[in-house]
């Protein structure tokens, strides 16, 4: 720790929340570890919530100890590659940490995915088993890859024996069109058939800091996504930092509402591995549905609920907002892009439940930065490292040299949850891994008591005419008008300033607000140069598996419309003579 760097002491150790320390003990140990704790303590609990078909923590742990011997069956030893492609379900929780137990590595695929997507990953990962569903929107992808000979063997779940018997029932009679017909030989089995196993005696024997527990892929910003390799020990880390955090959690008695896909790395480890951790019930839902969301919250009674700002947006618009019950929820943790600051305040108010907004990325498993559950929860901020983690800023143009307090920076940050490396990508992982710190390739700055603030991805930067223009900045101004419901702000092609900010908005339902008045409300916030050169009002935005705003689908369309490839004037921005900025994904992105 250089004496001379003020942005690598750790301020935020006084003020950290009460009963937590910084350095508190964090014991690497194998994921399914936690399974295995929650069901001895915890047997009869409910363990999962699957639209009304519910699972205690004896029995899950029992499935999933069989289903472990079913893939040991099948072939899948330490190091074996398996893939997931799944909507949330229970068989997405079973294979997890079946596959686990078994000394597998789990790869998760979006299940949204086209079958070229599938391919890559598949070829890149090295992938040789995949676990999918019966369902016409998933099944024929992956079928696909067994035809075309990219995969060995597909272990598929039916739809109906994960459902309540009368749902299924009822599902397999009336929605018969939305499953897929799956016809069974040498190169498929019935997920069902691994749960007719004995249990297995003993799991893998892992060694946390070495064994690959997650190859868990980027979305990248450019290029082919990279596949980060998650220890169990950064997931184990990762969790035993979540769980530090939320000190006053009473384990056995939290439910967490989890409709974040699982397949994607925030709910992978603030839904899944935190409520196995905590022996919560996990009500998983298939996708977010607002009527359904406010429903079930009312009936279910969660008491935490991990989203994005886009589901929390929604939450507060509905004009149904005061016929339902949220007053069960305790805390709610954004992640996946900025939280606004009007639609904290405005939750917050409608709910009484905390709302903070938290900072990581894929390559940290994800979480690295939240604000105070219980302390202060500073506006803007992403809050202060979670327990032995370090942050520092760094100078853009050389990330060896810490910057001042308050001073604009790359956050750069080190700790037991930053992953070992990208999937075989030496000259990557060289990039983002340097001295020991992880390059996260975010610009922004740190306050003398250690609350980091972001500006906005080095790459997302806007070059106008020379001035570095930030999109956050020009975001949080446009959502302090009250007709505002979400904008995006992404830099476009201007033959004379190079790039010019665009601002995208979609509007609260029945609101008018045309493009002059609203640059009339913004000339008093920000300057002229961060004035967007256009304004375009939609309906809908684009939105990303997890649901965050999808800055890159509205670029690429800007890109076509101009008639500019990827990585062309587009894409340009000022980072001095830097080293190329690391393509990491931020995944609770402030």
């Amino acid at each position: 720790m250089l004496a001379t760097a003020p942005s690598e002491s750790l301020p935020w150790a006084t003020i950290y929340p009460a009963n937590l320390a910084w350095d508190t003990p964090l014991e690497p140990k194998p994921l399914y570890a936690f399974l295995d704790a929650a069901a001895a303590r915890h047997p009869d609990h409910a363990a999962l919530d699957f639209l009304g078909r519910r699972t205690n923590y004896a029995q899950l742990k029992d499935q999933v100890d069989r289903a472990a011997a079913g893939f040991r069956a099948l072939g899948v030893v330490r190091g074996t590659k398996v893939g997931l492609c799944l909507p949330n379900s229970p068989y997405t929780v079973i294979a997890y940490y079946a596959v686990l137990k078994a000394g597998g590595t789990v790869v998760n695929f979006n299940p949204l995915y086209t079958v070229e997507e599938l391919t890559k990953q598949v070829r890149d990962s090295e992938t040789e088993i995949m676990v999918t569903l019966d369902v016409a929107q998933v099944y024929p992808k992956v079928h696909a890859l067994v035809a075309n000979g990219e995969l060995g063997r597909i272990v598929v779940g039916q739809m109906r024996e994960c459902l309540p018997s009368m749902k299924g029932m009822m599902f397999s009679a009336f929605k018969r069109s939305q499953l897929a017909r799956v016809v069974y030989d040498d190169r498929h089995t019935a997920f069902a058939s691994l749960l007719r196993f004995n249990p297995i005696p003993e799991p893998a024997a892992i060694e946390p800091e070495r064994d690959i527990a997650v190859l868990q892929y980027t979305g990248g910003t450019t290029g082919l996504p990279k596949g980060a390799m998650l220890t169990h020990a950064n997931l184990s880390a990762n969790t035993a930092q979540l769980m530090a955090w939320m000190p006053d959690l009473t384990t056995g008695s939290e439910s967490i509402y989890g409709v974040l896909p699982c397949f994607h790395v925030l709910a992978m480890t603030v839904v899944l591995n935190l409520g196995i951790a905590v022996a919560a019930e996990i009500v998983l839902a298939p996708r977010f549905e607002l009527q359904d969301a406010l429903k079930t919250i009312t009936r279910k009674r969660p008491t935490l609920f991990p989203g994005v700002p886009t589901i929390y947006t929604a939450l507060k618009d509905s004009p149904e907002l005061q016929r339902y019950d949220l007053s069960s929820l305790k805390y709610c943790i954004s992640g996946g892009a900025p939280l606004p600051v009007e639609v904290k305040r405005e939750f917050e108010s409608l709910t009484g439940c905390v709302l903070v907004e938290g900072y990581g990325l894929t390559e940290a498993s994800p979480v690295v930065t939240c604000n105070p559950l219980t302390g202060e929860a500073r506006t803007g901020s992403i809050g202060i490292p979670v327990p032995q983690t370090t942050v520092s800023m760094r100078a853009i143009s050389d990330t060896r040299t810490p910057v001042e307090i308050g001073e604009r920076g790359e956050l750069c940050l080190r700790g037991p949850q930053v992953m070992a490396g990208y999937w075989n990508r030496p000259e990557e992982t060289a990039n983002v891994l340097v001295d020991g710190w992880l390059r996260t390739g975010d610009v922004g700055h740190m306050d003398a008591d250690g609350y980091v603030y972001l500006t906005d991805r080095i790459k997302d930067v806007i070059l106008c005419g020379g001035f570095n223009v930030y999109p956050r900045v020009i975001e949080e101004a446009i959502y302090e008008h009250p007709a505002v419901a979400e904008v995006a702000v992404v830099g476009v092609p201007d033959s004379y300033r190079g790039q010019s900010p665009k601002a995208f908005v979609r509007l609260r339902e029945g609101a008018i607000l045309g493009e002059d008045e609203l640059r009339s409300f913004l000339a008093p916030k920000i300057s002229r140069i961060e004035i967007p050169t256009a304004f375009e009002f939609r309906e809908e935005l684009p939105k990303t598996s997890v649901g965050k705003l999808s800055k890159k689908a509205l670029q690429e369309e800007e890109e076509r419309a101009a008639n500019v490839a990827p990585g062309g004037a587009a894409d340009t921005v000022a980072t001095g003579p830097a080293a190329p900025a690391p393509e990491t994904e931020t995944d609770l992105r402030a």
